[in-house]
């Protein structure tokens, strides 16, 4: 007990009939950028969330100003032999 797609193209020709091609592609429109401007939105405050997280992460460093990189290689390994 479906929709078929004579009754889809009913409805759609009585909204067109309704409201006008002009006026459907203005409300068309407006719901895309509504859609856009949300996705970006979202993004944004994804970032600001990102740059919250960065922020509160402890600093190394004497003035807590600057990162410090500590670089090395390991050249041997211990093991403890005592049991």
């Amino acid at each position: 007990m479906g929709i078929s797609i004579w009754q889809l193209l009913i409805v759609l020709l009585i909204i067109v009939l309704l409201f006008g091609t002009k006026k459907l592609r203005n409300i068309g429109g407006d719901l895309g950028s509504a859609i856009k401007n949300f996705r970006s939105s979202m993004k944004d405050g994804e970032a600001e969330e990102n740059e919250k997280a960065d922020s509160n992460a402890p600093r190394v460093g004497r003035d807590n100003k600057e990162d410090d990189v500590i670089e090395g290689q390991v050249t041997a390994k211990h093991r403890d032999t005592h049991v």
